[in-house]
């Protein structure tokens, strides 16, 4: 049975977005050797679950870039962009 839901919907389009809107390409993509984009998902799956997320707003201590990219907003949203960056970094990896 083949079916798609909104939220497959979702982090697909968000996909497309980092690539077209903020300009993570996958070359770009290419130069985060390790493992950059799964601790970023993985902050997003903390901040979706309210664990680890400061009041204030700041990443996880072990955000790996500058904090204005990190942008928490609610859970559902939190996590479509952690699935989105590890679809980046799954296909990262199938370039390699």
């Amino acid at each position: 049975m083949n079916y798609t839901t909104q939220a497959q919907l979702d982090v697909l389009a968000e996909r497309q977005r980092q690539i077209q809107v903020e300009q993570f390409s996958p070359r770009t993509d290419d130069n985060y050797e390790s493992g950059q984009l799964a601790e970023a998902a993985i902050c997003y799956c903390f901040s979706a679950l309210k664990y680890v997320m400061a009041h204030d707003g700041s990443p996880p201590k072990w955000w790996p870039w500058a904090k204005k990219w990190y942008k928490p907003t609610t859970p559902r949203r939190d996590l479509v962009k952690a699935a989105a960056l590890l679809i980046a970094e799954i296909e990262r990896l199938d370039r390699l």
